[in-house]
């Protein structure tokens, strides 16, 4: 189950974004030209799908529609959010497009969906012209009204941000935490709530894993203390036997993160969105990000959507131009589009050329150089 296409209107940079989707996807593009604008258009509607959210509360997380509402939207009122989903190898599309009425309360405007090309809902109907204060409410959050497109409520309910603070994690006694916390105050809690087996498992292979990071970390296992608080515990190489046990507070931002990568593809096969993958990890760790997603896109059929500035993280020779996202801000807004439908990117892979290394420079910011005047 995954996203196969995403359209937008009037959302935040952009004015219109018409992209198709593959299971890897990297978003690419210069500094405030909206990557993550564009993965937060799949976090808004996981959160109006999810239990805990709805339409209201999800406007409300992002200062309401004015705020939204992209600034080069001149004439046109409404901001448009659609997904096209394959579940269970039937083809869904939900798009819901909204305004503010005069009390700059959020209303929809229109809401469809259809399944393989069959209206299965469309609104206003008539219910909502006798009573214009349904329109406050999506029919995708409520139970009573999504029968007929429950799967793709749910799925969408279960599309998962990760953005990991290392901060978050060693300090939890600091910070309050929020449950699925995407940042991590609870990633110690989820961990912890899996099931023995399979956290048992996931953390073997996650060890194997970070022995190629960090070869000195020997093993790694969970353990609540005497407050059953749960904490991570990694057995370092030292002289002296059993010396080199440490706790989550002792790991570096770079083991945390990682550590943190690597549970989310593990856990489950929703979507899942992710924020600049290669903070604080060395450069050849960041180099095999992109084959760790392919096989675990494989083995689990999950779907990764990822920002990024690395070079590094785009060197893997088996990124197609159809899996890159170029972002480029103009005076209209943002333009969006895949790195396949610009000609000389698609030459020079033809010639040999990874697709990183004819992509990128595209995004990099223009007189880039005169930041090394700064002071003078």
């Amino acid at each position: 189950m995954r996203f196969l296409r995403v359209v937008l209107e009037n959302w935040k940079n952009f004015r219109s974004v018409d992209l198709s989707l593959r299971r890897r996807v990297f978003i690419i593009g210069p500094n405030a030209s909206g990557k993550s604008n564009l993965l937060d258009a799949f976090r808004f509607l996981q959160e109006i799908a999810h239990p805990e959210g709805g339409f209201q509360r999800a406007i409300k997380a992002r200062d309401g529609v004015s705020q939204i509402r992209c600034l080069h939207a001149r004439k046109q009122p409404h901001v448009a959010v659609g997904v096209s989903v394959l579940l269970d190898e039937q083809g869904w599309e939900y798009k819901l497009e909204f305004s503010q009425d005069r009390l700059r309360r959020a209303i929809v405007t229109k809401e469809t969906v259809r399944r393989n090309g069959a209206v299965v809902l469309s609104r206003p109907d008539e219910a909502d012209e006798k009573d214009p204060s349904r329109l406050s409410q999506t029919h995708l959050e409520q139970v009573s009204a999504n029968k007929s497109f429950r799967a793709v409520a749910e799925f969408l309910a279960k599309v998962r941000y990760l953005h990991v603070v290392p901060q978050l994690i060693r300090e939890t006694e600091r910070v309050v935490v929020r449950a699925g916390d995407p940042y991590g105050s609870d990633f110690l809690e989820q961990i912890a709530r899996t099931p023995k087996r399979t956290l048992e498992a996931r953390l073997k292979r996650i060890n194997e894993a970070l022995r190629v990071a960090v070869p000195q970390l020997q093993k790694l296992e969970l353990h609540r203390d005497e407050r059953g608080v749960p904490h991570l515990k990694g057995l370092y190489e030292h002289w002296r036997p059993n010396a080199g046990w440490q706790t989550e507070e002792h790991f570096s931002d770079g083991t945390l993160r990682l550590l943190g990568l690597l549970w989310a593809l593990l856990d489950g096969d929703a979507p899942l969105l992710l924020e600049e993958p290669e903070l604080s990890l060395h450069a050849e760790v960041v180099r095999f990000v992109p084959s760790m997603m392919a096989r675990a896109g494989r083995k689990e059929g999950r779907q990764v959507l990822v920002s990024t500035h690395s070079r590094d993280l785009l060197s893997d020779e088996g990124i197609a131009p159809q899996e890159i996202v170029m972002l480029e801000p103009t005076n209209d807004g943002t333009k969006a589009y895949l790195a396949s439908v610009d000609p000389e990117i698609v030459a020079m892979q033809t010639a040999g050329l990874r697709v990183g290394d004819s992509a990128l420079p595209r995004t990099a910011p223009r007189h880039a150089e005169q930041l090394a005047l700064f002071g003078e």
